[in-house]
Formats: C-alpha cells, sequence, structure tokens
C-alpha cells in the first residue's frame, strides 16, 4: 500500500488502478471507506471524481478582524470630501510625495495605500481585483454581530451555521474528508462550521496530534492500539466507528505535519499572517484534499493613533499576499487558487479626535488568482450621501459570495445562501 501521508487517498486513485473495496473493514479509515463508495455520492460531492466538478479548486479565506479602514486601503484621492473629512490622516495623491497613494490603471481618482505595494504589483499583473463598497442593508457596527452576519451570511441572524459549513454538509454528502477544511487559528471560525462538518482547526502544525500522551506517556498506546486492532465490527457499531476516526486523525495529523515541514519556494515578510499563508501554501504543495483554509489577522480597529498602526498592518497584508502567490505559482498551482480577502466593516467617513477612526460599515474586499476579473470593480460609496456619517454600501456581501461559490466552487450558491443572489463579477466565466 502506498505511504498515505506522500499520496493522499481519493477515489479517483482507486479507480485507476483498478481496485475493488466492495467490502471495507471497520479498521479503514471511514473517508476512504466512504471515498471509495463514491459512486453514490450525489453530483457535486467534494469527493466525487465525476467529470467536469472542480474538485482541484481551492479557495482561501484571509480574515482582517477588527474592521479594516477601507477609505485608507482603496484611497478615494479625486474627492476633496475624502481630505475634508481627513484632514490628519488623508493619504497624499499619486505623486505628491512618498507616503503617497498608489496610482490603478482603472479608477480615475482611486489609489492605494502605499503600503500596499505588494498588492499593486499584483494587480499590475492582472492577477488581482479589489471590489469596492461591500456591505448589507442595516449594518451592524458590533465587532462580534457584524462577524456572525459576515459568517453565517444572514443579517437578520437566521442561520446559526457558516456559509462555508454549509458548502461543505451540501458537498460532502455526509461522509466529509477529515481536512476539507483547514482553519489556522485557536479554533475554528463559525464560517466554517457546518450542520455536520467541522472543520479542522490548529495555530501550529505540532500542536495537531493526541497530546494525551504529553500528559502520560502511558496513554500513548492505547490510542496507537484503537486504530491496529483488527477484529471485525458492524459499521454502526460505536467501537468501528471510534477506530475509523482515530484512524482519520492519525493520518490527517501526519499528513498536515509533514506538509509544513517544507521548505516554501518563496521567501515570506514574516508576521503573523505570514506565517499562516506559508503554512497554507505547504498544505496546497503537498496536494492535500482540502476545499478550504482560512487565515486571521488582527488588529484593525484602529480608534487612535491610526496612521503608523494602519500602515504596518497593511504592509504585513500587502506583502504576504504577494508571497503567498509566488509561492503557489512556483508550485505551479495558480490557476487552482482563489485568494478572498474581507473584513467584518469599514471605519466611519470622518477621522476621530484620537487620531483614528470608529466602527463603520461598508469597505473593500480584495482577490488574488489566476482566475480572478482583474482590476477595480463596483462602485466606491459616495462621500457626501452619508448613512449617519458612514458609507452606504454599493455591493451585498452575499453576491460577492454567490459568485465565489457558484462561479468558483460551482456550487449551488442558493442552497448555501438560502436564496438566489446574482454573482458578483468575481472570477472569469469565459
Amino acid at each position: 500500500m502506498s505511504d498515505p501521508i506522500k499520496n493522499p487517498w481519493s477515489r479517483r486513485m482507486f479507480i485507476q488502478q483498478g481496485v475493488t473495496l466492495a467490502s471495507l473493514a471497520a479498521t479503514t479509515p471511514l473517508f476512504i471507506q466512504q471515498t471509495a463508495k463514491g459512486v453514490m455520492l450525489p453530483q457535486g460531492s467534494g469527493l466525487t471524481s465525476i467529470p467536469g466538478m472542480p474538485q482541484d479548486r481551492i479557495l482561501v479565506i484571509v480574515q482582517l478582524g477588527g474592521g479594516n479602514d477601507g477609505l485608507n486601503t482603496v484611497v478615494p484621492y479625486g474627492s476633496p470630501d475624502y481630505y475634508r473629512l481627513r484632514p490628519g490622516l488623508g493619504i497624499a495623491a499619486p505623486g505628491r510625495n512618498a507616503e503617497a497613494a498608489l496610482q490603478l490603471s482603472q479608477g480615475q481618482g482611486i489609489g492605494l495605500h502605499p503600503a500596499m505595494a505588494g498588492l499593486k504589483s499584483l494587480m499590475d499583473d492582472g492577477v488581482a481585483s479589489i471590489v469596492q463598497g461591500v456591505g448589507y442593508p442595516n449594518p451592524n457596527r458590533s465587532h462580534f454581530s457584524s462577524m456572525d452576519i459576515w459568517h453565517t451570511a444572514s443579517p437578520d441572524g437566521r442561520r446559526g451555521s457558516g456559509w462555508v459549513g454549509r458548502y461543505f454538509d451540501n458537498e460532502c454528502a455526509g461522509a466529509p474528508n477529515p481536512e476539507i477544511g483547514i482553519a489556522v487559528g485557536r479554533e475554528a471560525p463559525l464560517a466554517m462550521q457546518g450542520d455536520t462538518v467541522m472543520p479542522v482547526s490548529f495555530e501550529s502544525a505540532d500542536l495537531y496530534r493526541w497530546m494525551g500522551e504529553d500528559l502520560d506517556k502511558q496513554l500513548s498506546d492505547p490510542y496507537s492500539k484503537i486504530a491496529d486492532d483488527q477484529q471485525d465490527q458492524e459499521a454502526v457499531d460505536q467501537l468501528s466507528f471510534l477506530k475509523r476516526t482515530t484512524m482519520d486523525a492519525q493520518i490527517s495529523s501526519k499528513k498536515v505535519r509533514h506538509a509544513v515541514s517544507q521548505q516554501p519556494l518563496v521567501a515570506y515578510p514574516g508576521g503573523n499572517l505570514s506565517n499562516q499563508l506559508q503554512m497554507i501554501a505547504a498544505m496546497i504543495r503537498s496536494e492535500m484534499p482540502t476545499r478550504v483554509y482560512y487565515a486571521t489577522m488582527g488588529g484593525f480597529d484602529t480608534h487612535a493613533n491610526q496612521a503608523g498602526q494602519h500602515t504596518r498592518l497593511l504592509q504585513q497584508v500587502g506583502d504576504s499576499l504577494k508571497s503567498f502567490y509566488g509561492d503557489i505559482k512556483a508550485q505551479g498551482n495558480s490557476g487552482r487558487v482563489l485568494t478572498m480577502v474581507f473584513s467584518e466593516f469599514g471605519r466611519r467617513v470622518a477621522q476621530n479626535a484620537s487620531g483614528g477612526t470608529d466602527h463603520g460599515t461598508a469597505a473593500p474586499m480584495y482577490f488574488v488568482g489566476d482566475m480572478i476579473n482583474p482590476g477595480l470593480h463596483g462602485t466606491h460609496p459616495s462621500l457626501t450621501n452619508l448613512d449617519g456619517g458612514d458609507l452606504k454600501f454599493t455591493q451585498d456581501f452575499r453576491s460577492v459570495y454567490a459568485g465565489v461559490l457558484g462561479d468558483w466552487m460551482a456550487t449551488d450558491s442558493g442552497q448555501v445562501l438560502g436564496r438566489k443572489w446574482k454573482s458578483a463579477p468575481v472570477i472569469k466565466t469565459s
């Protein structure tokens, strides 16, 4: 049998090699058992090898926690109202000084924060895009409530599961691969949690393993023997389930730790987001069956002394995205990986008395990948027609999700989002 760490199981492999597994023992990992019986799964399953199904497509989600200031990221330098409302925080127009906005080829009077040179480089290469003015009706300015709204894709709070989790539920036919979703962080975000599928989550690959033996060495052997015991059991038997679950976890842990031990193909700038994306790139390179990865970077709640802090944050975002894309391109995977960047809300239009900005509403989203429609999309919100001092959104975030789900992940976005939304033109469709 081939090494499951270097050669992850797939139903395609069984079919191509002519292996028939008509009857599987209880000691066979659950995801392998269900994959081998994949002819019973419906079209659209994340585990099928039905011709035309994009099972090799990957989505990487990057969350900028705290509420990134979209107006100082995608800078409306052509508007005098921008400088009137932000006399101390406004980013200078291109060419004014060394800290001026970066000129975009699209969008007259719209530029990028000078620290976002990494994203600007990707846009110049035609592999990055910006969707302006993304939000939702009756915006909520609470971090927790707004984040829940983005994670569940439900402004009315009626959906308890995450939008990516519901995608997993729909695609996996009740038998998910244990690594179909991986979140790099202390806990799995709500967005990734389905009704039946839960993602893998870890801060460090070294921590993604059986920790019982750290407490007592005598616990190591019983854990290993759970999966090694060869006694036959009925499929519904609790011991059978325990064996398969344990073997799933052991194989998954080994694959992840082996993957992230490899050296990246490009240099990364360092920092929390950079380290997360480096791990994700390594797992993609190892050909793990993961469909969605999730990374999070905090610190964007810039109520005071915003200028320097925001510059440092955006520097890491832009440089990390550039290195990540360079890594997956060197792997030959840049056509498979779509990266989506969002924050729970933007900031208020006017700066506050502390040299910062308070919680706002609409903000831009960013996309990177060979498959994106490059450039600047949508309408920048008005700086004069405001909602109590906040921007009025021009693009509903659920239409952006619909574009990602339908045009990239090739799933029925209506089932995931609860209704049909017109897809935002995020992905090239011709």
